[in-house]
């Protein structure tokens, strides 16, 4: 069960664009021609991506929920942007977006393991190969589920602002199924409820590799952040990219 409106307020907050990560973007976005298309898949309220656009770039955006999506297009003011945001299911951007399109596709802030099931998670890949275009890259942001240990209970790491605390807990079945339930704590101490017992897949960095391979990318390397901090195995977070 989601209750995401209770995040929307400090989503921004919570989920920031950083200066590292603007940068990192920056560097792949040298190697392609003006204007490069941007596929942000879960783009959240598409702050980054209203940047891309700003910057002249080809952006596009898809988010699962259609609360967070009214933010992403709140931003669309200026008309003269080449900008747009889909309410739409990861599993139907290969149905809808156009084929060999785009020069870039993200998935960021670990949202894709909420695509639950190793064979959608295996069919997301297969998909971002087949909306890149040739010599595409797609860059993924997810924590590192290696690094993180006990069960049934899994705490993830907190995200701050100096308004809100938002906590993140796995529980994982004696079937080895995993759920996430999130909360989010105000500056007024109040704790809402964001998302409870929602079905998650933890997708391993051996299995981003094993994937992307599968579906016909080249190349897969990892970083522990934005800065291309070399991963080692034992950080919490990852960056992949793929080509």
């Amino acid at each position: 069960m989601s209750i995401i409106e209770n995040l929307i307020e400090y989503y921004d907050e919570l989920f920031p664009v950083t200066e590292e990560q603007k940068e990192f973007y920056r560097s792949v976005t040298q190697t392609y021609t003006s204007p490069v298309k941007f596929l942000r898949v879960e783009c959240g309220t598409g702050m980054f991506e209203s940047q891309l656009a700003r910057e002249g770039h080809d952006v596009t955006g898809i988010e699962s929920y259609q609360e967070i999506l009214h933010s992403a297009n709140l931003r669309r003011r200026n008309q003269l942007m080449s900008i747009r945001f889909f309410q739409m299911p990861v599993i139907d951007m290969a149905r809808f977006l156009g084929k060999g399109f785009y020069n870039i596709i993200s998935c960021l802030d670990n949202r894709i393991i909420f695509l639950h099931d190793q064979t959608l998670i295996r069919k997301f890949f297969f998909d971002c190969r087949q909306l890149l275009s040739e010599g595409g890259t797609c860059i993924l942001g997810l924590l590192n589920f290696d690094a993180f240990t006990g069960e049934p209970l899994i705490k993830l790491p907190n995200r701050e602002s100096l308004r809100a605390k938002l906590f993140s807990e796995v529980w994982i079945a004696d079937d080895g199924r995993a759920s996430v339930t999130q909360n989010v704590e105000t500056g007024n101490g109040r704790l809402l409820p964001v998302m409870e017992n929602c079905p998650a897949y933890l997708l391993r960095p051996a299995e981003v590799k094993s994937f992307a391979q599968e579906a016909g990318f080249s190349s897969v390397a990892f970083y522990a952040d934005f800065l291309k901090t070399p991963f080692s195995g034992k950080e919490e977070s990852l960056v992949a990219v793929l080509r």
